[in-house]
């Protein structure tokens, strides 16, 4: 007879039972964890949108690598002057630098100049273009941009315009500019004002469009993003988080520009329009955002639009840290020579662009899209499943003191937790918190490199490979820590017991189940189904 608590030791008819019920134990553990993984991938299949964009079949006819703009004037070659001022807008101000032609006697066309992201200032934006062009003879102006009403969260494009309409105005009214012949120049974010601002005042001579993302600002960060990662070449399974996190909310609320949409304004424009991308530029959908544009345009009877691609520039038509010389003498030629130029042919010229992938709508996700509900369990579980973990250390302090001793029944043996229990769940625990930090650090990492348009097959594959591990470690444990709990309800022996180590219990399990779950839906565990 065996006492209570114990099993027998597993035995064969040969002689081998212990080595057979060891490799039994030893298959079990293995299917098991395979199981816990192919579960939980399929958890994260199904929990939110995969990400697939189709393919762009339309593109774009290049009649000619040349860039000139056909029909464009001679280009002055002026002295040039600064001359700072001071925009009055709607309960604020901002600064502006005027470049002026020294030697123009006449009123002339102008520029005003409206910055893309960031924080614009008329000292140091826009210097070469606004230089160059009135070096040709035309007057350029550089608002600052202004910031008390533009932040990360909150931007309306359609007040923007108002503002930039100030600049316009004051602009109109310099003596050396003719009012009828001023352009608006709109770069990268941009895009989406200035066309607000020509279809509310038909007056504007032209607008040029430069890197401008045409679709609305969430399809734009998801093409940018997917284009990154792409470059990048990161793990198949990564490309999951793009419509996960563009799709989802933001934590605190706000980004409702996320799904602005430029097209009612662009349908109503009837100016001239000079549409320029880089080919280099990885972040602009730059045949799609043409075509958009021509598409656009059309609708309000409009087919003066021309194009313009530039070999090797970047998202500011940089090559080298600068704008391409021919960028600047295109742009001054098109400007001088309005209305001519913005019928001239060829239409579209310069390198060819390429664009693999559609710009297109966002799939939204069903699970976790509320990103302050995400941030919160990221955060707050881990934080619980610590607080756990100090109110068992907490309670084996006081059990340990004279005082805690004396009370307590001497028949009664020490509460604690089921042996093999505690480690378990600690590395339960410890497996799943290590896994979603290691997660975001990789994350970050590549976000960075992918940024910087750089490639680093140890952080992208190799620290894949780490968070993946980390995660199978995580199920690794939960997968012994339910076979222990098993063999101690066998023998009769209480996993956790008192108040405390079973509600500390209960929260290491619950947060690791979480966790597990969201590290799921990253894609940790995805088998590409």
């Amino acid at each position: 007879m065996t006492s209570t608590g114990t099993r027998p030791a597993a035995t064969s008819p040969d002689g081998r039972g212990p080595r057979s019920a060891r490799l039994s134990s030893v298959y079990r553990l293995v299917a098991s964890v395979a199981l816990g993984s192919l579960l939980l991938a399929v958890v994260g299949a199904v929990t939110g949108p995969h990400w697939d964009p189709g393919p762009l079949e339309e593109g774009i006819e290049v009649a000619t690598a040349d860039t000139s703009i056909g029909g464009a004037p001679e280009l002055g070659s002026h002295e040039v002057r600064t001359v700072d001022v001071s925009v009055r807008l709607d309960g604020a101000s901002v600064g502006a630098r005027l470049s002026l032609p020294v030697g123009v006697t006449e009123p002339g066309p102008a520029v005003l100049f409206v910055h893309g992201a960031g924080t614009g200032r008329s000292v140091q934006a826009f210097k070469r273009q606004a230089h160059a062009l009135a070096e040709a003879g035309v007057v350029a102006m550089v608002p600052d941009k202004r910031l008390d009403t533009y932040t990360t969260r909150h931007r309306d494009y359609v007040a923007m315009a108002g503002d930039y309409h100030r600049s316009l105005d004051l602009l109109r009214d310099r003596p050396e500019v003719d009012p009828d012949r001023v352009v608006v120049y709109a770069e990268s974010e941009g895009g989406w004002i200035a066309p607000v601002m020509a279809a509310e005042d038909p007056r504007i001579a032209g607008v040029v469009l430069v890197s401008s993302p045409v679709v609305p600002p969430r399809q734009q960060a998801a093409f940018a993003v997917d284009a990154y990662l792409r470059n990048t070449d990161v793990p198949h399974a990564v490309f999951r988080a793009i419509p996960r996190a563009v799709g989802m909310s933001m934590p605190g609320g706000g980004f409702e520009y996320a799904d602005f949409d430029v097209s009612p304004w662009q349908r109503r424009m009837t100016q001239p329009l000079l549409v320029v991308y880089g080919t280099a530029d990885a972040s602009m959908p730059i045949v799609q955002g043409a075509l958009q544009v021509r598409s656009d345009a059309a609708r309000a009877g409009n087919t003066a639009v021309t194009v313009r691609y530039y070999e090797g520039a970047d998202h500011g038509i940089r090559v080298g840290g600068s704008p391409t010389p021919e960028f600047l003498r295109d742009l001054s030629g098109w400007v001088l020579g309005l209305p001519a130029t913005g019928d001239a042919a060829p239409r579209v010229a310069g390198a060819e662009p390429s664009q693999a992938y559609l710009a297109g709508p966002v799939p939204q996700p069903r699970w976790l899209r509320d990103g302050t509900a995400l941030l919160v369990l990221v955060l707050g579980v881990p934080i619980l499943m610590v607080l756990c973990g100090l109110a068992v250390g907490a309670t084996r302090v006081v059990q340990r003191t004279p005082w805690g001793r004396a009370r307590r029944d001497p028949a009664q043996p020490p509460r604690r937790f089921a042996p093999g229990v505690a480690w378990r769940l600690a590395a339960l625990g410890g497996a799943t918190v290590a896994t979603v930090a290691c997660l975001v650090v990789y994350l970050v990492a590549v976000a960075r490199l992918a940024v910087d348009y750089q490639r680093d097959a140890w952080v992208v594959q190799g620290g894949w490979l780490g968070v993946r591990v980390l995660g199978i470690v995580a199920v690794l444990a939960a997968v012994l820590l339910a076979r222990r709990a098993h063999d101690a309800r066998l023998d009769g022996v209480a996993l956790a017991p008192g108040g405390v180590r079973r509600v500390a219990a209960v929260g290491v399990l619950g947060g690791s189940a979480v966790l597990l779950a969201v590290l799921a839906y990253w894609g940790v565990f995805q088998l590409n189904i």
